[in-house]
């Protein structure tokens, strides 16, 4: 292991965080490629591309749930404030945390949330 393997490794941690804190203006799609089977309260996602799978726990399965149905990130961020006791900037830590990760392996794609949207002219 190099000597700058730890700060490289924290600057791709602070890059990835910055990008899904950017994202809460936008909304999560699922592609087409990703499988989701519910078990439970916890969930299963299969990227058929990449054959990469994510298992998510009850809390990890409801974040998936409302930003995939949700118009924006920061909806279901407000939404999940809401449901679960805990503290506004931790909670937004964790869902960037993990909108990063699912995007990373493709689990979600990100999109403006204007997308699809009817135009007002």
């Amino acid at each position: 292991m190099s000597a700058d393997a730890t700060p490289r490794a924290a600057n791709h941690l602070i890059r990835r965080k910055a990008r899904a804190s950017a994202w809460f203006a936008d909304r999560a799609i699922v592609p087409a490629n990703v499988l989701i089977r519910f078990l439970d309260s916890e969930s299963v996602l299969l990227n058929l591309n990449t054959e990469r799978y994510f298992g998510l726990d009850a809390v990890g399965t409801r974040m998936w749930q409302l930003v995939t149905s949700a118009p924006t990130i920061d909806a279901a961020y407000y939404q999940l404030i809401e449901e679960f006791d805990v503290a506004p900037e931790t909670l937004r830590s964790h869902l960037s945390d993990l909108l990063g990760r699912l995007v990373e392996n493709g689990l979600i794609a990100m999109q403006p949330s204007d997308v699809g949207t009817p135009s007002s002219v």
